[in-house]
């Protein structure tokens, strides 16, 4: 089982150094989002690996193909182990993020991961329907992305565990990675489709992204330490 991905969801390098120093140098695999990395730049990014750990740049990129494809280039500058764009981008749109993660990775390196958001966790199904106008269901929906995604060429895709089973079934060879997670007892916040790290690991996702249930936690140590329990149960 793979190591839990955790979110680095803070204001500033000041703030995450102060997160990471609770964990005693351990290695961790992060998530750097918007918020940090606009704040923050590659520096970031190079300070992260420095200190040995896996990085998830999660940046979404959704624009038109030969834009997506010239940030993927200078992404895959950074040494980082993962990255995504938005599968409503489109096919063209994705295949062409491949093309600048694959020219702008050195000789030598591994390509980074490219995986393709499908629907966020903190959309409803309500929601799906009324305001982004889309009339099949959540899995019909993230199964239709999620197909795509593989025609494109990547390695796989974000969704709420709930979806995994039935993109398990369909597509052979792909990764799925699950953000939502909370521990038992936690607060869903902005998030509307969660479930459990334990809950995850039966529903077959391969990656987990977990925020606010450690780096909230009044011991966050603890509190990871929790969760690679259920994980890796």
């Amino acid at each position: 089982m793979n190591q839990p991905i955790i979110a680095l969801d803070f204001p500033s390098m000041d703030s995450t150094d102060q997160f990471l120093s609770q964990f005693d140098r351990e290695k961790l695999y992060v998530k750097v989002g918007m918020q940090l990395f606009y704040k923050e730049g590659p520096n970031l990014i190079k300070k992260l690996k420095e200190a040995g750990h896996w990085i998830f740049l999660d940046l979404k990129l959704h624009d038109i193909p030969n834009t997506v494809k010239e940030a993927m280039k200078s992404l895959a500058t950074l040494h980082i182990d993962m990255v995504n764009v938005h599968a409503a981008g489109g096919k063209k749109m994705m295949e062409a993020a491949m093309e600048g993660l694959e020219a702008g990775t050195a000789a030598g390196r591994h390509r980074p991961l490219c995986i393709a958001v499908t629907q966020l966790t903190s959309t409803s199904e309500k929601m799906l329907k009324e305001e982004l106008l889309i009339n099949s269901h959540m899995e019909e929906a993230v199964l239709h992305y999620a197909k795509l995604t593989k025609e494109a060429g990547l390695d796989g895709i974000v969704s709420s565990a709930l979806e995994v089973p039935l993109v398990k079934e369909k597509i052979t060879d792909f990764i799925t990675v699950t953000p939502g997670i909370r521990l038992p007892g936690d607060k869903a916040d902005d998030q509307t489709r969660i479930v459990t790290p334990e809950k995850a690991r039966k529903l077959g996702s391969d990656f987990i992204v977990v925020g606010r249930s450690v780096t909230k936690s009044g011991n966050p140590l603890e509190a990871y330490e929790r969760v690679v329990y259920e994980w890796n149960n």
